[in-house]
């Protein structure tokens, strides 16, 4: 992993039309005390989206906000406390929010569209293929996709729990080239640039799990927004498996978008911290299967099957990849058949503490009571523990995406 150095290398995409996800953030948009919109800070993101446009490129924009932009219309001070409190301020800002936009835009004839989406509309298979479809079609008719959480209707079960992640999922959905983070510093540090004047500018990453044990990363976000640098993190992990190059860079300058995405080997390009994309990315649908299921239990696997699927060899008890019921250590949470679990194995320290370790996730053919009494029979028939049987084992592999 290469962390602290000037990025002239070959780590960006070369075709002449790139697709693009730029995610704007509550500071960004709207004054963290008074609320009001940063107009000037949104004419230069839809200035710079323009001329992305018109170099050829297809954009979506990621946006925060609807509740920042809701307590400013209602001449509320803080955010309350009730969900349904803050439920109904979301309602109030994202039709703010969006005219705001489609004024902006409009100035130029630039056409928009509202995309509101919660986990939940992601977990169906035709439901997620739906979007996608939606999303590739008003790209194709030259539309900025505007995409936000459906707060308004979105509990704590089926959130993203932050528009980072949001983006993340947006980026794999449309198979972006490019997603840019936009914050309000220039790019990550090693510490907080803001108590620590030693801390460092980190400008490339290809090994993120590594990247964390160098770095303190504490912020949690404005008072406003949800996000922080520990959720661009865990963003950007989620991009690069989709083969999506992250870039996390300053929001007051959204035009450093083009020199960064433009730059050649002999260009200064701005201050700005770049995620690797991984050569081999997931497949669509592995991807939905890991980041847009919601996951509904857990399944304790022994550490032969664990090392056989996150290897995809054929071991004892493994068959290729796919996890058969003898394998099953423990079964943890109640879930029905079609429903995504976490397959993990259990791992013991030196110091004898115990943890779980996530090797897969995948899509069960079975519900938990019917794999609990599959176990207790202690039969590899499920027919004879049964009296029926839909599938020959607890998880296909190719319902299975590896973690690990």
């Amino acid at each position: 992993m290469v962390i602290y150095r000037n990025i002239h290398n070959t780590h960006r995409p070369t075709k002449s039309s790139l697709t693009l996800v730029i995610k704007v953030g509550t500071s960004s948009i709207c004054d963290e005390k008074t609320h009001y919109p940063l107009l000037g800070n949104l004419s230069r993101i839809v200035e710079t989206i323009l001329q992305l446009k018109n170099m050829g490129h297809r954009v979506v924009l990621v946006t925060s906000a609807a509740v920042g932009t809701g307590l400013r219309r209602l001449n509320m001070n803080e955010k309350p406390k009730k969900l349904s409190g803050i439920q109904a301020i979301a309602a109030v800002g994202q039709g703010r929010l969006m005219s705001m936009y489609d004024d902006l835009f409009g100035q130029f004839n630039q056409p928009v569209a509202q995309i509101l989406l919660t986990r939940n509309d992601l977990a169906d298979r035709s439901q997620y293929l739906n979007a996608v479809n939606c999303l590739e079609q008003l790209l194709d008719m030259s539309v900025v996709p505007i995409v936000n959480e459906n707060d308004t209707i979105s509990v704590s079960e089926i959130k993203f729990g932050d528009n980072d992640t949001l983006s993340a999922i947006t980026a794999g959905m449309v198979k972006a080239d490019y997603l840019f983070l936009m914050t309000d510093v220039d790019c990550l540090y090693t510490d907080n640039p803001r108590t620590n004047p030693k801390a460092r500018p980190v400008l490339e990453c290809d090994d993120i799990e590594a990247l964390r044990e160098e770095i303190t990363v504490t912020s949690p976000g404005s008072s406003l927004g949800t996000g922080g640098m520990v959720t661009k993190l865990v963003a950007a992990d989620l991009a690069t498996a989709a083969g999506v190059t992250t870039v996390i860079t300053r929001g007051a300058t959204p035009e450093n978008i083009i020199p960064i995405i433009a730059a050649d080997d002999n260009q200064k390009v701005p201050l700005h911290t770049r995620f690797v994309a991984k050569p081999q990315p997931l497949i669509d649908r592995k991807w939905w299967i890991l980041h847009g299921l919601h996951t509904a239990g857990t399944v304790v696997i022994d550490a032969d099957v664990a090392g056989a699927i996150a290897n995809g060899a054929t071991r004892q008890g493994a068959s290729g990849a796919s996890l058969y019921a003898h394998s099953v250590k423990r079964v943890e949470g109640h879930f029905v058949e079609h429903q995504a679990v976490r397959l993990v194995v259990q791992h013991t320290t030196a110091d004898d503490v115990t943890d779980f370790i996530t090797v897969a996730k995948g899509i069960v053919n079975y519900s938990s009571a019917e794999i609990v009494r599959i176990m207790r029979a202690q039969q590899n028939d499920i027919v004879d523990s049964l009296g029926y049987g839909d599938a020959d084992c607890i998880i296909h592999r190719d319902n299975m995406a590896i973690s690990i």
